[in-house]
């Protein structure tokens, strides 16, 4: 029974989303996929939104910072 309780929380876990080798925000999954927490000023834009993968988020928080470095 513990080990079925392990594994449920490994997938749970909060996933750090970096550009350029530095943190923006992290992913935690949600009922639709994940949703993004920002923690950096250039990923704000798209706080609380949600993905179907990691990696959509990944592409979307560098989307993100380029534009905000951009502006």
């Amino acid at each position: 029974m513990q080990e079925i309780s392990l594994n449920r929380a490994e997938r749970l876990r909060p996933v750090v989303i970096e550009v350029g080798g530095e943190p923006q925000g992290v992913v935690v999954p949600d009922a639709d996929g994940y949703r993004f927490l920002a923690v950096k000023l250039p990923a704000f834009s798209i706080d609380g939104q949600r993905f179907p993968n990691i990696e959509m988020a990944h592409l979307a928080v560098s989307q993100a910072v380029e534009n905000g470095e951009a502006a």
